[in-house]
């Protein structure tokens, strides 16, 4: 039976009301210490779309689970078939003014990590050092039979040689990489496997109805603890993945903001939401706190 992911979220009416200050932001980070956690929110400057915003994609898409991709050959044909022709859009994605900006508050000792929920490697392209994919990332493939791990770059050259020609329309591209395609424009693909085994690959990322590995959630758990503040980007909150850190800042009695346009299942727990767009939000912050995000370099080697 497919599990089918959480789609909305609905606001109670007595939530707090947001505001455009950016000044409480800016005093949590002058005193250093801050976690930052990222959602999807964050990438959609870069061209990556989000699943519940304003045209958000789960309107129109529900991903892959993990027990559909494992219990059946023709779903990991349409898997593959599909992330193959999105990976050639969503690999070439670059960070943005958000993704730079929370590189230079980490470079100048303001932010002390950064968990993402996104698995584009975008803030490590930024620049960012000390980040955990709380869901993985697109740019690494495992094999679920013998563990042998390889660049997802690798596996696009092995897909394109077995696929010589194959090049559909999407209709749209999807967070996870996904682009939409229908089961015609799949029926010929051809799924490549591990090379070391012959088992099957699988993209080093978390689906829907996979567990996040327990010793990642307690490395995020420690970091919340050691926070003076949790810093929530570009998150609805909506899942318990990302809402678990929200509740166990508040609960230390460990302020959180949030900046997010909409409504998030966490303002009940923050000191306050701010809502405006992050880009331009944070490359603000970052002109407050004296800082340059625009000027962060890339990691070298952190794209694929």
């Amino acid at each position: 039976m497919r599990m089918r992911p959480t789609l909305s979220w609905t606001p109670p009416a007595d939530l707090p009301p947001a505001t455009t200050d950016l000044e409480p932001a800016a005093v949590l980070l002058r005193a250093g210490g801050v976690v930052v956690l990222s959602g999807a929110g964050i990438s959609t400057e870069s061209g990556i779309p989000d699943y519940r915003g304003e045209g958000g994609s789960l309107s129109r898409h529900t991903p892959m689970t993990y027990q559909e991709f494992v219990g059946s050959a023709r779903a990991r044909r349409r898997y593959w078939a599909r992330s193959h022709l999105g990976w050639r859009t969503f690999g070439r994605a670059r960070p943005n003014a958000g993704h730079r900006a929370v590189a230079a508050f980490e470079r100048h000792g303001l932010v002390a990590g950064v968990i993402t929920q996104n698995v584009d490697n975008l803030h490590q392209a930024a620049g960012s050092t000390d980040v955990v994919e709380l869901h993985g990332s697109l740019s690494r493939v495992v094999c679920l039979t013998c563990g042998d791990s390889l660049a997802r770059s690798e596996l696009a050259q092995r897909l394109e040689q077995a696929n010589q020609g194959f090049a559909p329309v999407a209709a749209a591209l999807n967070p996870d990489g996904d682009a939409d395609l229908t089961d015609d424009q799949v029926a010929g693909f051809h799924v490549v496997p591990c090379a070391v085994c012959g088992g099957i690959l699988k993209p080093d990322v978390v689906f829907f109805g996979e567990a996040v590995p327990p010793a990642r959630v307690e490395h995020c758990r420690a970091l919340v603890r050691e926070a003076s503040a949790l810093l929530v980007l570009g998150s609805s909150l909506t899942v318990m993945s990302g809402l678990r850190f929200v509740r166990q800042a508040a609960e230390a009695g460990t302020p959180v903001l949030i900046i997010n346009r909409d409504a998030t299942r966490g303002d009940q727990y923050a000191q306050t939401r701010i809502a405006l767009p992050l880009g331009a939000a944070l490359s603000e912050l970052a002109g407050h706190l004296g800082l340059d995000g625009e000027s962060a370099p890339r990691a070298s080697g952190s794209r694929p």
